[in-house]
């Protein structure tokens, strides 16, 4: 019983290390498939649980100081005001996205352990992103 406990502690320790620390190394996107890389690039929407607030951002592949450079709609502060700090995004391993502030510290994470997006910290009451369609 007490090797089951141990590992439980064990797993919630990484998962919420992993949450914050920079332990996932970014993909690199020309390694990638084009086609792939494209699909994901574009207008996303970030909400909280209850869908009743949101903002959108734009994730785009030219490079910018702490990542890529991300276009962040300015209504978004006044819905989640971390937004407000957000300067780039970084995409991981296992097709995670870093929200990153303009001293290159990532301040939101968003993993797929599914096929839908969520936050592995909620701050502001930020719960998913969603890839809007294509115009």
């Amino acid at each position: 019983m007490r090797l089951i406990g141990a590992g439980v502690m064990i797993a919630a320790s990484l998962l919420s290390r992993g949450a914050w620390a920079d332990d996932l190394q970014s993909l690199d996107l020309d390694a990638l498939d084009k086609a792939e890389v494209d699909g994901f690039l574009g207008r996303w929407r970030i909400r909280n649980e209850a869908g009743d607030r949101s903002c959108d951002v734009v994730l785009e592949r030219e490079m910018t100081i702490g990542g890529l450079q991300i276009d962040v709609d300015p209504a978004c502060a006044k819905a989640f005001p971390v937004m407000d700090e957000i300067a780039a995004w970084r995409l991981k391993e296992g097709w995670a996205i870093d929200l990153v502030d303009a001293v290159r510290q990532m301040r939101l994470r968003f993993y797929t352990p599914d096929v839908t997006y969520i936050a592995a910290q909620e701050i502001d009451g930020i719960f998913t992103i969603e890839q809007l369609p294509k115009k």
